[in-house]
């Protein structure tokens, strides 16, 4: 399966290894694509661990977002400009047969000895 981060790369090489192991991430980037490619799977699990614990959402956040995941089809990521920590990027997605995309600046930092997201505008 090539990996929804990045289609020239194999899943299996690229984000499946922070989906299953959270401390294989160095770099905000990795961890952003490591989200993207979360979302695509539905791995809400994941989203939740990669989540800076003071903001991460509730359980009932958690079911919604789920949901939501699951009912958009998620088209490409694209990284727009990456720092030590923080990631500008697009994700397209089809929801109810529009095109849509997320913009945002994503903000990272290490809790318990791994990366985190901790907000974006």
């Amino acid at each position: 399966m090539k990996c929804p981060c990045n289609p020239t790369k194999l899943y299996e090489d690229c984000c499946k290894k922070a989906h299953q192991n959270i401390h294989s991430v160095t770099t905000a980037e990795i961890l952003m694509r490591s989200r993207y490619s979360a979302f695509v799977l539905a791995n809400i699990n994941y989203l939740q661990k990669s989540h800076y614990s003071l903001t991460r959402p509730s359980k009932l956040e958690k079911k919604e977002i789920l949901s939501w995941t699951k009912s958009v089809e998620w088209v490409k990521l694209e990284i727009l400009k990456s720092t030590e920590n923080s990631v500008e990027f697009k994700a397209y997605f089809f929801e109810n047969t529009s095109l849509n995309f997320i913009h945002e600046t994503s903000f990272f930092i290490k809790e318990n000895d791994h990366w985190v997201y901790k907000n974006g505008l």
